[in-house]
């Protein structure tokens, strides 16, 4: 049988709808390799592609869904057995490709993942476009020269996606981790996911009108973009680093030179969509490895396709917690 269930976000007089239905695979492209999906996950862009932002997907009908877990329906290349277990995250899944949240996806060859045997198709979107940028954000963090004697690391939007597996994945690399929140509510969960200490980001957007400020922290993982940004580079400490990688809070951002010229600061920007298939395998391998984390399924909700659009749009309003997989079978 052809048909399988997709989410499809459709183009009305109204703006937008979206619900389950069944379709045929001719709505797929003309690509490689042809997926079963197993599980997927819930990022900001999927929330964003889901309520008909064309800044994200141009065309509609279209199937939202920048992650993928599955195994191989057919590779016309032959580099993929059918059967096989695969993942597939980034380039342009669930943007303008028909992506995860329908239960076959076509995509081209050379976008496809081994899935390494120490990680099942569950835990690879536990992590997800999510986990893995925030694997990217720490790796580039440690290229920069940081080291836990040298002081703590701050995450921005600590409760989200990104933010959350950042905390706990610096947590087990012996990082004392300070997340920064605008949800007081959930300072005890952060620290249970490996937060040493939890502040409002109150505390910290005071710094966003200041060119310089008595440093805090040693570097940080931005997820925010905009004011947190600016309020961040005056508070970090000689020859630190910041990564960003998100713009809840804003495209734009103001900074004074002084942290980039009297401090050695470096704002490191991170990209988890057009980096090289062999760059994103080589970090599937290692959260699979040494950086795989026993606490990511106590961050980690399941849901089924019931359960999609009110989460998409908890995620959309910035009431989302921790990461949420979904199963493209319940």
């Amino acid at each position: 049988m052809t048909e399988f269930l997709a989410y499809r976000v459709e183009e009305n007089q109204d703006g937008f709808s979206a619900d389950w239905q069944w379709v045929e695979e001719a709505v797929l492209p003309e690509n490689d390799v042809l997926i079963e999906v197993v599980y997927s996950s819930i990022n900001y862009k999927d929330a964003l592609s889901a309520s008909g932002n064309k800044g994200v997907s141009r065309n509609y009908p279209h199937t939202p869904g920048i992650d993928v877990a599955g195994r191989i329906i057919e590779d016309k290349t032959g580099n993929f057995q059918p059967g096989q277990e695969v993942v597939v995250f980034g380039y342009d899944l669930g943007m303008n490709t028909c992506g995860g949240y329908g239960q076959k996806v076509r995509v081209p060859v050379q976008w496809v993942l081994n899935k390494p045997a120490g990680l099942s198709l569950a835990q690879s979107m536990a992590w997800g476009t999510a986990g893995f940028t925030a694997a990217l954000s720490v790796e580039k963090l440690l290229r920069s020269g940081v080291s836990p004697v040298n002081g703590p690391i701050a995450v921005t939007g600590a409760t989200g996606g990104v933010g959350s597996v950042a905390v706990a994945l610096l947590a087990k690399l012996d990082f004392e981790v300070v997340a920064i929140t605008g949800k007081p509510d959930a300072a005890q969960w952060l620290k249970d996911i490996g937060a040493s200490n939890v502040i409002a980001r109150e505390e910290i957007s005071v710094f966003a009108a200041k060119p310089m400020a008595k440093p805090l922290y040693q570097g940080a993982v931005d997820t925010c973009g905009g004011d947190m940004i600016s309020a961040l580079l005056p508070v970090i400490q000689h020859s630190g680093a910041v990564t960003t990688c998100g713009m809840v809070a804003g495209a734009d951002f103001k900074a004074s030179v002084f942290p980039f010229i009297l401090r050695n600061v470096d704002l490191l920007g991170v990209d988890s969509v057009e980096i090289p298939l062999s760059h994103k395998q080589a970090v599937l391998n290692k959260v699979a490895d040494e950086w795989s984390l026993e606490v990511l399924e106590q961050l980690t909700t399941d849901i089924g396709r019931a359960e999609l659009p009110s989460i998409l749009e908890q995620v959309l309003k910035g009431k989302g917690q921790g990461r949420y997989r979904l199963s493209l079978n319940n």
